[in-house]
């Protein structure tokens, strides 16, 4: 018999090596099998269908002593409250960690980490069950706890994997779905917490947190020809203009409860088809425990909410999308995540994803902790999520947020409550080299997926590859252009004259950076009202001016970005609780704003020369900027073979009755959208019989046009071949 005193650590759930008492050991006269099951009255080890009992040593504790060695796995008959079950024994599987898991995670270097880390449903010794593992270097002791075992850490007590600080135990017949979590022991506290698995790949539906051990997928992926397609796309000449969505509110059923994917995919896809969008961007569907942070707050790195299905009901909702032309982003939020206890702040006691030092560890504007990028356990964390979405899911790229947050050390915060770095400089140098790395993984292992930052400062070379000093990114959101743009819309055009140069501006660096221009989900939330709510004027002017800044979005050089319920022009801003004002389109005014947003939508996704030099000043002139008195642009765009489309802007609600316009060359011109139509609710004034253009020079060019130019529209005219 093994001295019952050895076990004292056991018992007391402080225990980091259970394989080294339980289980089958060597003995002088044979062989000793000890088992620990707390709630147990009597076990039996069960061989050949013979139930040979153990000696019950007290405390939970069970032996069975013999001079040939029981056959592995072995099973146990245990009898709990008078009930008899029949278990195979965990501690009959000895940790299986492969070095180079190991040795790749702690370098940083490990891009699927998900595979050996988390709960895996694997296969050993002819034993179906799920594997599990965590990183955890100053636990004491950690226990798998589920519904299985009473949520009772002393049941499953996990093995220490040394200096890699992982821990693993193998569970036999568990199936998918089981819920679980980690409980974890402080080896410098002695403080006993319970944590959700920073790696689980489905979790239950809040305001439950436990994860749920997530089966091999069973869908049926039938995107092939997309993916290959996609790996060849020349992004850059392409026209991309992204549909932003929260999938918890662009429609609910009439009892408020969400959309799932699988309805989504039925009703979302064929509506973003419809309107001209050529992708759309999922606001974060990781999982998150607090509906209005709209997943800003991800708890969930590696597990799409529960809240609209399971994971095989995203993928579905994905396949379908691209079997419709639609490609798919995801906004992924490596930037920061919440201090709830249950998660990965202190995950094991200590500062672990997060920094120790508080002017290091908390972001002051969102009450969140920031993930520490210079360890590298931290990396091979936040790459792996990365590569988990677009290897997994087949995303065709990650909108990362809040990347100035990322960049400064002092980012929203005063002098002295931050540390420079080893410089002397606000740089975050560890987050730059993250960032670095992440782009690089993701062009090299998805050719074709993009990475979109979300970067409001003007810190170089963000969208250019890291083997030229760039930050990698495959396009930057202009946050410059979204801000003059609005804040000269909302001006009333009395007095646009004078802002005339926000319009203009925007041109000298349009093309330092490869540009998304984003009328974002920022916009319209947290008082700041509706787009329809920021334009001056009547109702008839601010639906005019909101047509006429669509109208410019889609023609002005960048890729593209509108939030869903821009295009109903809601009156009211963005409510998360509920869905869009979809009523409004029994108002024809609003049906028209939808109409034009499509309308030129499909007309920059068909016309080359709205897109192909979206990035290039050679797809871009000036016909005149400097006619700041009347509030009047107009430009050329150019598509590469050298075709040519004008765009003529009127910013005051004053009919211009033969306005003068430069033209490149001669012919009929004829109007193939104006943001006036009454189609759209406009008043229905333009140049419809076409325009011949006058053999007289105007403005650097050999010949003009004198056209109409309605109130507060956009007239866009085409040579007529």
């Amino acid at each position: 018999m093994i001295v019952n005193d050895r076990f004292v650590a056991l018992k007391e759930a402080r225990e980091h090596d259970p394989f080294r008492l339980l289980g089958l050991h060597p003995t002088d006269g044979g062989w000793c099998l000890t088992a620990y099951l707390p709630y147990a009255q009597d076990v039996a080890l069960v061989q050949d269908g013979e139930a040979l009992p153990m000696e019950r040593l007290g405390g939970g504790l069970f032996q069975w002593q013999g001079a040939e060695a029981p056959a592995r796995p072995w099973r146990l008959a245990a009898r709990e409250g008078g009930v008899s079950r029949e278990i195979c024994d965990p501690y009959a599987f000895p940790p299986q960690s492969s070095d180079l898991d190991l040795h790749l995670f702690a370098e940083g270097r490990h891009h699927q980490a998900w595979r050996f880390l988390g709960a895996n449903m694997e296969t050993r010794m002819g034993v179906a069950g799920v594997v599990f593992r965590t990183w955890a270097p100053n636990a004491e002791r950690i226990s798998v706890v589920g519904d299985f075992n009473r949520w009772d850490g002393r049941c499953h007590p996990m093995c220490s994997l040394g200096a890699s600080g992982i821990w693993e135990l193998f569970i036999p017949e568990l199936d998918g779905g089981t819920f679980y979590k980690f409980e974890i022991r402080s080896r410098h506290t002695g403080a006993v917490i319970v944590k959700s698995d920073p790696y689980a790949r489905w979790c239950q539906n809040r305001p439950d947190t436990a994860g749920r051990v997530c089966p091999p997928t069973a869908h049926p992926w039938g995107d092939g020809e997309w993916l290959d397609a996609r790996s060849r796309w020349d992004w850059l000449s392409a026209p991309i203009n992204v549909y932003e969505m929260h999938a918890g509110s662009w429609m609910r059923h009439p009892d408020e409860s969400f959309y799932t994917w699988r309805e989504l995919a039925e009703k979302l896809v064929p509506y973003v088809q419809e309107m001209g969008f050529t992708h759309i961007e999922l606001m974060p569907i990781t999982e998150h425990p607090l509906d209005q942070s709209w997943g800003y707050q991800t708890t969930g790195y590696f597990a799409p909410t529960s809240r609209f299905g399971t994971p095989d009901d995203l993928r579905y909702f994905i396949d379908c999308c691209h079997s419709a032309g639609i490609g798919v982003f995801l906004d992924w939020v490596p930037g920061h995540f919440p201090a709830d206890a249950w998660a990965l702040a202190h995950y094991d006691g200590s500062a672990l994803y997060e920094h120790e030092d508080p002017r290091l560890k908390t972001h002051p504007d969102w009450g969140t902790h920031i993930f520490n990028y210079g360890r590298n356990e931290v990396k091979s964390f936040l790459l792996s999520s990365a590569h988990y979405w677009l290897s997994e899911f087949h995303f065709d790229g990650l909108r990362v947020d809040a990347v100035a947050s990322m960049l400064y050390l002092d980012y929203s915060r005063k002098h002295g409550e931050w540390i420079p770095n080893r410089f002397g400089g606000r740089e975050n140098l560890e987050a730059i080299e993250f960032l670095k790395e992440f782009n690089v993984m993701v062009h090299q292992d998805f050719p074709g997926a993009l990475t979109v930052a979300e970067e409001s400062t003007a810190w170089p070379m963000v969208s250019r590859p890291v083997y030229l000093g760039g930050l990698g990114f495959s396009l930057k959101w202009n946050m410059g252009w979204m801000n003059d743009t609005l804040s000269y819309m909302e001006t009333d055009p009395v007095y646009r004259s004078y802002r005339h140069d926000k319009l203009t501006f925007g041109q000298i660096y349009a093309y330092s950076e490869n540009f998304m221009l984003p009328l974002s989900h920022d916009e319209v939330v947290h008082g700041k009202g509706s787009l329809l709510g920021k334009m001056p004027g009547d109702e008839w002017q601010k639906r005019a001016n909101l047509r006429l800044l669509f109208a410019y979005q889609m023609t002005t050089p960048g890729k593209k970005l509108n939030f869903m319920g821009n295009e109903l022009g809601q009156p009211g801003e963005w409510a998360d609780g509920k869905e869009l004002s979809w009523g409004l389109l029994a108002d024809e005014r609003h049906a028209g704003m939808r109409r034009l947003v499509s309308d030129v939508s499909r007309l920059y996704r068909d016309t080359p020369a709205l897109h192909e030099q979206d990035v290039s000043h050679e797809g871009f002139s000036w016909l005149d900027c400097n006619d700041h008195a009347q509030s009047v642009l107009a430009y050329i765009r150019r598509a590469k073979d050298g075709r040519t489309v004008l765009v003529i802007l009127n910013f005051t609600p004053v009919p211009r009755q033969g306005y003068r316009v430069g033209v490149p060359s001669l012919g009929r011109y004829r109007e193939i959208l104006n943001s006036d139509s009454a189609f759209y609710g406009g008043s229905n004034m333009g140049n419809g019989l076409g325009l011949e253009a006058i053999a007289e020079p105007w403005l650097d060019y050999p010949a003009h046009v004198q056209l109409t130019l309605p109130p507060l529209a956009a007239v866009i005219l085409a040579l007529d071949e």
